[in-house]
């Protein structure tokens, strides 16, 4: 009787590795936008009433909306985090350097966050009790200080991370083409407008700049679906 041995089984797992992490990236980039855009609103009260710290103020809504700022701003480091092992691997010092460039601008996100928690505390401690004038003026300066770190945090350095992990995803062709050709377009259009606004020829919410901006959002927007919902291109088809 002839007796026949089973072949070693020779299935390999057609896994993704990088799977989890793209999906956490995209995950990370859908939350920034779905916490930034309610905050810009609900945070509206404090930023278009000068006289916000001395009246009634709406403080729940407008601490809401800093709350929401805020995990816009962890996001932002985690959509970063998450994708460094995967980039790292096509120019490590471009991964780096996106990482730093999500970590500073989600430090300053949280300076303007500081700033509008001060002018809340402030309006709710000594309004009725100290110097109109004066609380005044400190509420406007506090104002003063989101706007301008709202220019340089979540106005700016998205189109430095742009350049960087647009770069990155272009060389290593794991999404579309198309994407990273957005970013890597968007980001100097960004940054001329950004400059133009310190400059005093542009001002920070206007029609320009929101074309501007619109490039570097789509790119965000649609690599964030991309790696939630189909991952990254595997990296064998890229050689």
């Amino acid at each position: 009787m002839t007796i026949t041995a089973r072949a070693p089984s020779t299935t390999v797992s057609s896994a993704d590795p990088d799977r989890g992490h793209a999906r956490a990236a995209g995950i990370f980039y859908l939350v920034t936008f779905a916490a930034s855009f309610p905050a810009l609103f609900l945070i509206g009260p404090v930023l278009h009433d000068h006289n916000y710290i001395l009246g009634a103020g709406q403080d729940s809504r407008v601490l809401f909306g800093c709350l929401l700022d805020f995990v816009n701003a962890l996001a932002g480091i985690g959509s970063a985090v998450a994708l460094f092992p995967v980039m790292k691997r096509y120019k490590e010092s471009l991964a780096l350097g996106f990482v730093t460039s999500r970590t500073i601008e989600a430090a300053v996100i949280m300076i303007g966050v500081v700033s509008l928690v001060a002018v809340v505390n402030l309006r709710q401690d000594l309004a009725g009790t100290a110097d109109p004038t004066a609380l005044g003026i400190v509420g406007q300066a506090l104002v003063e200080v989101r706007n301008w770190s709202f220019l340089f945090g979540a106005g700016t350095m998205p189109a430095i991370s742009a350049i960087l992990l647009g770069t990155l995803m272009y060389r290593s062709r794991r999404v579309p083409r198309f994407m990273p050709i957005m970013g890597l377009v968007g980001a100097p259009l960004l940054l001329t407008a950004n400059i133009l606004t310190v400059l005093g020829h542009n001002e920070q919410l206007s029609v320009g700049s929101a074309v501007a901006t619109l490039p570097v959002a789509l790119w965000e927007l649609s690599i964030g679906l991309y790696m939630t919902f189909k991952g990254l291109k595997p990296a064998e088809l890229n050689r």
